[in-house]
């Protein structure tokens, strides 16, 4: 898309200028000028013009014209580190056999690595009918090219109609270069899938607007329909040692493993971080506890309940604490047994990132605090009064 100020017909009336919500115009010497930093092609000022001086250019829709009716069955990338599956392929499984299940399809897995057939058997106790295997000592190490031109191989061949992808750092790099080579949509950091039983297409729903809506998202005339999903957002797949499946073995010629850029060295992490999203118990602290020092409250009750330590982005933006601790939608999305809330107000973005936790517990002094909208249990109190003798009660119940 494009703007442009047709010079011979614009008056520097400032009628733009004043409908522009983006203050992206403004007038000089009689012509309208166009801040492209700040535009965002929203139309607003080519409503208003009464000269026909603004001119928007919007790209062309190109229709699909492949046959709908050849994609059957949903995929999920398997996605896995050092022969270890990572848990969100659990989880993605766990809401993949319920979609494949609604659309009357195979689910299936891409499995994609070096020495990694081993983990075909818990992906099919999982819950997966296929697994496409992909074993090959250039896949040893994620790298985009490579393991995107693998993907979209197996893609074009066996056409799936639904593709799942965790939302880490490798699902995001690797299944947007997927999308666009395949020219199809791709919906990022989805909190919920399902299938619309008339249609039976999927529907994707996101956090939008910073958090502040969610948003349900089609894509009825491209496939596969794409979404990556946000990790402990949706319960894992139980395991069902009774499940049988088939394992497809695929191969692919050398240049097909080729990549422009290369591994020289691979460096473990030097000092080890809050593992969040793998914690029973979560303590979160937010702007309630005033200052950075007040959060040795909350990690004198996580060491006795043997819980991790997290906090609002308010506390983080505050400097009381890292960003490693930070949950909700621009920080990590946890699901524990136990999440306790101190101190948090409990806006839309902090309560993306926990409101799937299966019991909920928020301290907050405010009655009317949003927390209390999804809390299991409610403690109005002051922060500094109810958390000390919580960790007092615990200490004497847990001898410790």
């Amino acid at each position: 898309m494009s703007i442009k100020i047709l010079k011979d017909n614009c008056k520097g009336c400032t009628l733009c200028v004043n409908a522009c919500p983006f203050g992206a115009m403004r007038v000089e010497n009689k012509l309208a000028i166009v801040d492209f930093n700040q535009c965002n092609l929203c139309g607003a000022c080519k409503t208003v013009c009464k000269f026909d001086a603004i001119e928007i250019a919007r790209p062309q829709v190109i229709e699909e014209t492949k046959d709908l009716g050849e994609y059957k069955g949903v995929w999920v990338f398997a996605e896995q580190k050092k022969a270890v599956v990572q848990s969100v392929v659990y989880e993605l499984l766990g809401k993949g056999r319920e979609l494949a299940d609604k659309l009357g399809v195979d689910l299936s897995c891409v499995l994609l690595g070096h020495d990694v057939l081993k983990c075909s058997d818990e992906l099919i106790y999982r819950g997966a009918d296929n697994i496409y295997l992909v074993d090959d000592e250039n896949l040893a190490n994620y790298l985009d090219e490579p393991f995107s031109h693998i993907l979209i191989k197996l893609i074009e061949k066996y056409k799936p109609e639904i593709v799942l992808c965790g939302a880490t750092s490798i699902g995001r790099s690797l299944i947007s270069r997927v999308a666009v080579k395949l020219y199809t949509g791709l919906t990022a950091d989805c909190t919920g899938l399902d299938i619309d039983a008339k249609k039976k297409i999927l529907l994707q729903t996101r956090p939008a607007f910073g958090g502040n809506i969610m948003a349900t998202i089609i894509s009825p005339n491209f496939r596969p329909q794409m979404a990556t999903v946000r990790h402990k957002v949706m319960k894992e797949a139980r395991t069902d040692k009774t499940r049988k499946g088939k394992i497809i073995k695929e191969a692919f010629e050398a240049e097909e493993f080729s990549s422009r850029t290369k591994i020289l060295d691979i460096a473990e992490e030097v000092s080890a971080t809050v593992n969040l999203t793998e914690a029973d118990i979560v303590v979160s602290g937010g702007r309630g506890l005033k200052e950075a020092k007040n959060f040795a409250l909350l990690e004198e009750l996580a060491r006795v309940l043997g819980a991790a330590v997290g906090a609002s982005r308010a506390a983080v933006d505050s400097g009381w604490m890292p960003y490693s601790h930070q949950v909700g939608q621009t920080g990590k999305t946890v699901c524990p047994k136990v999440y306790i809330a101190c101190g948090i107000s409990g806006q839309i973005q902090h309560l993306v990132g926990m409101q799937s936790s299966d019991i909920i517990i928020a301290i907050n002094s405010d009655p009317q605090a949003p927390i209390f909208s999804v809390a299991t249990y409610g403690i109005v109190a002051d922060v500094f009064e109810a958390v000390p003798l919580l960790t007092k009660k615990f200490k004497e119940v847990l001898n410790r």
